[in-house]
């Protein structure tokens, strides 16, 4: 005998800020009567924390550090043991997403060594002979947008041999003047990354210009920290070998569930940063890095 258990939100997006209420539906749907020995909802909030392979050792303390911190946990019973009709049947809950104490519900955000989830999880508890059913189901939280007005704060930049850093034989360089400007660099994590790129001139032929969005996650405690750069998406804004004195826009629309706004807190940090990238057909590879700051307003 065959059983489905299901968990459906009203909210079709699966938004939720702090101190609304998650309404919604357990939906069980079975072609004869079944037996139950009652049924529960929890909901968690869990940040997982993790070690890069080349932090892993180098210090003892993290292993304390690292344990998953809890957000929020709380249960509801939707339905004392009994007896679920044939067919379809749905158990309306309400929930209300609200913490213990003075914890605090940052925002949905997946990331490499960082993890902010949120789940709800159905749980269908039945007799001995009859295996117990399980359903999660992820929600995202939103925190709470900032009431200040945020401060664009644009960046210009010239890109030429002389401002790059890290290089080793700076005469063997080919000679090349890029300029451009990013509109912003405090974003609004809803609204795209803008701006624009001009190749003045240059000695060797482009190959390609991209933009690349990095995650910077840190892990740790006092005793020290895991800092992890990982690129989130690349974006290329020109291929081949564009046209000197002509002006690229630059447009990045940020990724919903892998970026978040600029998160730091005693045990982890979440930032943000955009690289502009040149090829060059020789294969150098110019990179001009620019921090981020995101937030919800």
């Amino acid at each position: 005998m065959s059983i489905t258990l299901d968990i459906r939100l009203k909210r079709a997006n699966k938004v939720y800020h702090e101190g609304e209420v998650l309404a919604g539906v357990v939906v069980l749907a079975s072609k004869e009567a079944v037996q139950h020995q009652g049924i529960s909802l929890t909901m968690e909030g869990v940040v997982n924390l993790q070690l890069s392979s080349k932090s892993v050792g180098v210090f003892e303390a993290f292993y304390n550090s690292v344990k998953p911190i809890q957000l929020i946990n709380s249960n509801i019973e939707v339905a004392k043991a009994g007896r679920i009709p044939g067919g379809k049947t749905e158990i309306p809950f309400e929930f209300p997403l609200s913490t213990k104490g003075n914890k605090v519900l940052y925002e949905t955000y997946h990331g490499v060594f960082v993890n902010i989830q949120y789940i709800l999880r159905c749980d269908m508890k039945r007799s001995l002979l009859a295996k117990d059913l399980s359903r999660t189901f992820e929600f995202m939280v939103h925190c709470q947008p900032q009431k200040a007005k945020l401060v664009a704060m644009p960046v210009d930049f010239t890109i030429t041999p002389e401002t790059l850093q890290n290089v080793q034989e700076r005469s063997l360089l080919p000679r090349f003047l890029i300029r451009g400007h990013l509109n912003a660099t405090n974003c609004v994590i809803t609204e795209p990354l803008t701006g624009e790129l001009m190749v003045e001139n240059s000695q060797v032929a482009i190959k390609s210009i991209e933009l690349q969005l990095v995650r910077v996650e840190t892990c740790g405690c006092a005793e020290g920290y895991a800092r992890d750069a990982t690129e989130i998406q690349n974006i290329q804004i020109a291929e081949g070998d564009v046209c000197h004195g002509l002006s690229i826009p630059i447009y990045m629309v940020f990724p919903r569930l892998f970026t978040c706004p600029t998160l730091e807190t005693t045990n982890f940090k979440v930032e943000f940063e955009v690289n502009v990238v040149i090829v060059l057909h020789d294969d150098h590879l110019i990179t001009e890095n620019f921090p981020l700051k995101l937030c919800r307003v």
